[in-house]
């Protein structure tokens, strides 16, 4: 974590990175659950209020073809329909699986899968507890989710899983309500054609590794 924490200082942001645009209503959220006085409940409402906004960005980015139908007035409507086979979410527990119901709402039929991935405490490094992703995994579009994304450790052993069940890299897409640039870097760096999505960046992490100015400790307040 010391050497990511280092690493790829003052660079620019990569381009694979897609932030959700800093609307006055998307600024006034971050507000909301950034304030230490705010209520659990609207901690809560705010923050799957930008978790949907997010998914729906994210799957602004997903490739799409041109295609003809028909409207009930007998005329031909020139629209667009998702070109891939499907979509597949994967949570990074246990927070990835709070935006869980935000993928549910926007995307029918949508598959999920999980992975556990915990720090040890002795060496300090993500190591892999459980994993169950959907057969034919390969061929999708994988929403792959976390709440947050620091020095992008975690994110990465998650990626470097899908990677070995043979998702292609350019499919990935890694969705976190909030990012530090540190996490970002690290993540673009070792897989650069992951696509990385979120609602912030921050500048900094603490020496706990904890992102600055941040949300807090996100299950703790969720």
């Amino acid at each position: 974590r010391a050497a990511l924490a280092s690493a790829h200082q003052c660079h620019p942001l990569p381009q694979t990175l897609s932030v959700l645009k800093s609307t006055p209503q998307v600024r006034g959220m971050h507000t909301i659950i950034r304030n230490k006085e705010t209520s659990r409940d609207e901690f809560i409402f705010y923050s799957k209020r930008l978790m949907r906004l997010l998914i729906e960005h994210a799957l602004s980015l997903l490739p799409f073809q041109s295609c003809t139908v028909q409207t009930p007035q007998g005329q031909d409507y020139e629209g667009r329909t998702y070109s891939g086979k499907q979509i597949t979410g994967v949570s990074i527990l246990r927070a990835g699986e709070t935006m869980e119901p935000a993928l549910r709402a926007v995307c029918k039929d949508v598959r999920i899968g999980t992975i556990l991935i915990q720090t040890n405490c002795n060496t300090g490094e993500p190591e892999l507890h459980y994993l169950r992703l959907p057969k034919d995994i390969s061929e999708d579009h994988v929403i792959l989710m976390d709440c947050t994304v620091s020095t992008g450790a975690a994110a990465m052993m998650a990626v470097r899983v899908l990677l070995d069940h043979d998702v292609p890299e350019d499919k990935i897409f890694l969705l976190s309500l909030l990012m530090a640039e540190m996490g970002v870097h690290s993540v673009a760096y070792a897989f650069p054609r992951v696509k990385i999505i979120t609602t912030a960046v921050d500048k900094k992490v603490n020496d706990l590794f904890r992102i600055i100015p941040g949300i807090g400790e996100y299950l703790g307040r969720n």
